[in-house]
């Protein structure tokens, strides 16, 4: 493997799949078998998880952003807690980390906490964000990522990689994929591939990134395996 420990960042969306509800049950026993293939492989695997399956802080424009963002976090755990199940259903061994106290449903996150668990064969699922609003959970990928000293980050999307405009937008015919790109080059060109903030700390950290589709058969294996595939953000 290219890179042994690494971060996932896995969107809402994407737990929600196709369906009208919450959750793809289907989906999610699909990825605890992903996980089981990579971690008998030898990986380590941590995981970010978004909420806009439930909630988005945006979605409260009328809100205190405080506020909005609080409620963001808070779907994140939910998030947390139900991919666990997942896991633990499909007999991998799991738990939630949190940003913030929230006993007895996780547990505080803690760097060395954390790495044990992960040394130990478990899924480490971080939810709660940062535990801070303005903050993105592109951001607490990228800190949690330096925290626990992870390879890579993998950006598990819906698209097939980064491009230099919107793939589905009025100029997607003349969409441009990257095979690589800098996160100097995302911060100075504004790429929609993360935001500002967690391209800048992965300058600061070193840590590269793989963006793929998570559509793709076996795409968590692949990115992990370093496959040319998807886009490869570079932290220089």
């Amino acid at each position: 493997m290219k890179y042994k420990r690494v971060l996932l960042k896995l969107s809402g969306e994407a737990l929600a799949g196709q369906t009208d509800g919450l959750y793809d049950r289907a989906f999610m026993a699909k990825i605890a078998q992903e996980f089981r293939v990579c971690l008998d492989r030898g990986m380590q695997i941590g995981v970010i998880v978004g909420a806009g399956n439930i909630w988005r802080g945006r979605e409260g424009a009328d809100m205190d952003r405080c506020r909005a963002d609080s409620m963001g976090m808070l779907a994140t755990v939910i998030n947390a807690i139900a991919l666990q199940d997942a896991l633990l259903r499909a007999g991998i061994p799991a738990r939630v980390m949190t940003a913030t106290p929230m006993a007895p449903h996780a547990e505080l996150f803690t760097p060395q906490e954390a790495v044990a668990a992960l040394e130990r064969g478990e899924v480490v699922i971080f939810g709660g964000g940062l535990g801070q609003a303005f903050f993105s959970t592109d951001t607490a990928a990228s800190l949690r990522a330096a925290q626990i000293g992870a390879d890579a980050i993998l950006l598990a999307k819906n698209v097939d990689g980064i491009y230099d405009r919107d793939p589905h937008g009025p100029e997607g015919d003349m969409a441009k994929k990257y095979d690589t790109v800098s996160c100097s080059r995302i911060v100075s060109g504004k790429l929609h591939a993360i935001d500002l903030t967690a391209a800048a700390l992965n300058m600061e950290s070193g840590i590269p990134a793989v963006a793929f589709a998570l559509s793709d058969e076996g795409s968590i294996l692949r990115a992990a395996a370093g496959e040319p595939f998807g886009t490869v953000i570079t932290p220089d």
